[in-house]
């Protein structure tokens, strides 16, 4: 499996691993993005091939060239929503540096296999090339529960601690900010 970055020679790819799922493809990764009424009155799909050329997010393809995976990986600033949230808000006011991995999308018949873990590390190494000084993520605590996939798109937060970030605060009952410097 390799990761490649989200541009327009992989836009098709991403088109057709997020046709796999009702709803991402109605999201196409763009709830972050957006405002609800953006949301429920936009195409989705145009909002995020709009910032194609700019960091967007990764896709794990498989070894027949088909995109199986997909990670939201970007500054924190071009997500709109995350200061209007209690889960992810910031810590301090001081976001420059800061990027965020926000979503996590796997392919149903690949899914329990890894590839949201080598999706993530590979998040952390695109923003560090980038110049990134750390990455926040949003997760949530399954507390060894098994979750529906629709719950996880934030990513597990053991997932996240193994990967080598740490736990800023709790954010409710399981929901978490974590962090890993740079």
């Amino acid at each position: 499996m390799k990761v490649v970055a989200l541009e327009e020679s992989t836009w098709p790819l991403a088109e057709s691993l997020f046709a796999t799922s009702k709803t991402v493809s109605w999201c196409f990764c763009t709830w972050f993005m957006q405002t609800n009424a953006e949301m429920d009155r936009g195409d989705n799909r145009a909002v995020l091939r709009a910032r194609l050329g700019t960091p967007i997010g990764l896709l794990a393809v498989d070894d027949s060239g088909q995109a199986v995976g997909w990670v939201a990986v970007a500054p924190r600033a071009s997500y709109s929503r995350l200061g209007r949230s209690k889960i992810t808000a910031p810590v301090s006011g001081d976001i420059s540096g800061v990027w965020s991995v926000t979503c996590f999308y796997v392919r149903r018949d690949v899914r329990r296999q890894g590839v949201t873990s080598v999706l993530l590390d590979a998040a952390v190494e695109y923003a560090a090339k980038a110049g990134a000084e750390s990455v926040e993520g949003y997760p949530i605590d399954t507390e060894g529960r098994k979750l529906q996939a629709g719950e996880l798109y934030h990513g597990r937060l053991a997932m996240f601690l193994d990967a080598g970030f740490e736990l800023v605060e709790r954010r409710g009952t399981r929901r978490a900010l974590v962090s890993r410097a740079l």
